[in-house]
């Protein structure tokens, strides 16, 4: 299952570099969010690899970091800049993510390590073993609540959202339907966690590879050259 982790990590950064490139030439404060949250994604799967194959603290705490406190806030947050209208709403919005991000990485990096980082078993996966070397306090576990109840709301349901405008006004099916796919990419990872809680460890790399894969081909359906002629719409949708 390692390997599905290798690929997971190729893709992501693939996905990023796209995102970052669209943004090189769009701007957009929604893409800049996305592509920082598909880093965090590259970075948690990239340590998930290395802590496969041995055991780094440093490793750990980012794995623990960006994939399971800030991926889903950070592509979330992009879904906030791209919905809501309101001024000034995503930008305060996005100026508290920065701070619950930077509190988040001192309460991670401070968290001690116990004895048990000793008896790390590399065959296993990490998050089936991490709750026994890092000591999580309750701020932290708190912080990683919240972050990713903010991430998974504003990122699926914001896609959700997007794709029943258009298929509302039975415009640009082709976002309807990226929407759509990222919606469903979203909630791959995000359910996770009940597979972990329930033993199934191996289902989060076959969840984390599968979700990529899904929000990449909604980014680029949604994306995709609209028809000429075909009206533009100034609803929500990847731009």
């Amino acid at each position: 299952m390692h390997y599905l982790s290798i690929l997971s990590t190729i893709i992501s950064f693939i996905f990023a570099y796209a995102v970052f490139r669209r943004y090189s030439f769009k701007r957009g404060s929604h893409l800049l969010h996305w592509g920082i949250g598909l880093m965090f994604y590259g970075l948690g799967t990239l340590t998930e690899v290395i802590l496969g194959f041995t055991y780094s603290t440093l490793a750990l705490k980012i794995w623990y970091l960006t994939g399971a406190m800030l991926t889903a806030a950070w592509l979330g947050q992009g879904t906030i800049y791209l919905l809501v209208r309101r001024r000034g709403v995503a930008q305060a919005l996005s100026v508290a993510l920065v701070i619950v991000s930077l509190i988040s990485a001192l309460l991670v990096f401070a968290a001690p390590v116990t004895a048990a980082a000793s008896g790390y078993n590399p065959s296993q996966p990490a998050s089936q073993q991490y709750k026994e070397i890092m000591v999580r306090s309750g701020p932290m576990i708190l912080l990683t609540i919240l972050l990713n109840i903010y991430g998974t709301l504003t990122l699926v349901g914001g896609a959700i959202y997007s794709a029943y405008l258009f298929w509302r006004k039975q415009v640009l099916v082709n976002r309807m339907l990226g929407n759509i796919l990222i919606a469903a990419g979203a909630l791959m990872p995000a359910s996770a966690g009940t597979f972990v809680q329930a033993g199934l460890v191996d289902v989060l790399y076959l969840s984390e590879f599968v979700g990529v894969v899904l929000m990449y081909a909604g980014f680029v359906q949604a994306t995709a050259s609209r028809p000429v002629g075909e009206t533009k719409s100034a609803s929500a949708a990847a731009d």
